[in-house]
């Protein structure tokens, strides 16, 4: 009989971690798919053997179902065989959360990620929304993988969010709302019934939160930060007070495809699950080819990492002339690097030669983007951040882990908005 309760059981707590698209469901029309294929094309070519493994990308392919399975197996490989060592929190979640939906066992890495979590904690009661992002990602990779053991770091994580002052961005509330509701619903049976209340309550104020973002054209915050929240809002077990029209919000963003705004890997592996019907939440739950939880192979087709790269000289400066900033710099430095890098190689080989270029990241649902350079910060209250050129163009918002480039002069403006 013991066998039977404890069979119902797990099958409760299965089906509450499968519940998404629970409320404001929507889909795309069969004749604007074209459109959410192309994207996810696009998405998926943007994966060679020379590119920055991105977990966000092999998450987005897996939920959706990945055209390109030579690419599929390439980033799965490239993420199975990473160092995790420099890793930040969130990207370590995004990690584990890749190779879960791939159905690959991520090891010592989800025992390390709850290290890590059970270690952490803001700078200051009123730490910036962004700071919770990470370990956002943090509770809801571990959640997936074991509740029961997650639920002393959720719970802390939860207390903190209560006692922090700062509001949220949308990127920020959206992924404490996939967290929290995770671990909402897989409450292991037993525990306290308060943990269910604090839950609820974050949960409330954040849904809250994120509800008086919604314009009247159905978008949350801007275009690329309602990927996630159509994500959130439709899965979280609190309603939000301002009604959540989703149909309005799939018609605003299948325009915007239309109209090319969605270019960026990063971009549409935030928006295409939501395209697909799917969300974080379904990422323990992706139906793998039988056989396919053997080692991956190399793809026998791939695009060859150059043998040798050639090395391009960068011109990188960091400029800080803003009126009420303590330091002014104008600083200047030719570093050399393989052609190709991303803008983290240019910063971290800048940051080797001269201390004055030391810099600082802050995990972002675009990936790593740079917070703090020379000891300037950017500062959400003040409305400053920092701001990389290439010539006149900006570059992807300073985000530094994923994007290749061969630009020969980067400047970096800590700048208003």
């Amino acid at each position: 009989m013991a066998w039977y309760i404890l069979y119902l059981l797990n099958l409760l707590w299965a089906v509450a971690g499968t519940s998404t698209q629970t409320q404001g469901s929507c889909s795309v029309p069969p004749a604007q798919q074209p459109l959410v294929n192309g994207i996810q094309v696009l998405m998926e070519n943007s994966v060679t053997s020379s590119a920055f493994p991105n977990p966000s990308i092999l998450i987005a392919m897996n939920l959706a179902g990945a055209y390109n399975v030579e690419a599929q197996k390439l980033l799965t490989y490239k993420l199975m065989a990473s160092d995790i060592a420099d890793l930040t929190i969130g990207q370590l979640a995004l990690t584990v959360m890749a190779l879960t939906s791939s159905c690959r066992d991520p090891g010592n890495k989800v025992s390390i990620l709850h290290r890590q979590m059970e270690n952490w904690a803001p700078s200051s009661p009123s730490a910036q929304s962004s700071t919770f992002y990470g370990p956002s990602l943090a509770v809801l990779a571990l959640c997936q993988r074991n509740p029961e053991t997650t639920l002393p770091v959720a719970v802390r994580f939860a207390k903190i969010l209560l006692a922090n002052s700062s509001p949220f961005n949308t990127d920020t509330g959206a992924m404490v709302i996939l967290a929290l509701t995770c671990m909402y619903n897989k409450i292991p049976v037993g525990s306290e019934e308060g943990y269910r209340s604090l839950f609820g309550q974050v949960l409330e104020d954040v849904v809250e939160n994120i509800s008086m973002r919604i314009k009247d054209n159905g978008i949350i915050g801007d275009i690329y930060s309602t990927g996630l929240a159509m994500q959130a809002l439709s899965v979280t077990p609190k309603h939000p007070p301002k009604k959540w029209n989703c149909k309005k919000t799939m018609d605003t963003i299948l325009k915007e495809i239309e109209l090319g705004k969605f270019h960026n890997p990063m971009s549409i592996a935030q928006i295409l699950p939501s395209l697909k019907g799917k969300t974080y939440l379904d990422v323990p739950h992706v139906s793998c080819i039988p056989g396919h939880e053997g080692q991956p192979t190399l793809p026998s087709q791939t695009n060859p990492a150059p043998t040798s790269a050639s090395n391009i000289t960068v011109i990188y400066t960091i400029n800080n002339q803003l009126r009420g900033v303590e330091l002014h710099f104008n600083e200047t430095i030719n570093v050399s690097v393989k052609a190709g890098s991303v803008l983290l190689v240019v910063l971290e080989e800048a940051q080797r030669r001269s201390s004055m270029f030391k810099f600082e990241t802050t995990m972002t649902s675009w990936g790593l983007v740079v917070s703090s350079i020379n000891n300037i910060a950017e500062n959400v209250h003040h409305r400053t951040y920092w701001q990389f050129l290439s010539g006149k163009t900006p570059l992807d918002e300073g985000v530094a882990d994923y994007i290749p480039f061969n630009h020969e002069h980067i400047t970096a403006n800590f700048t208003q908005y």
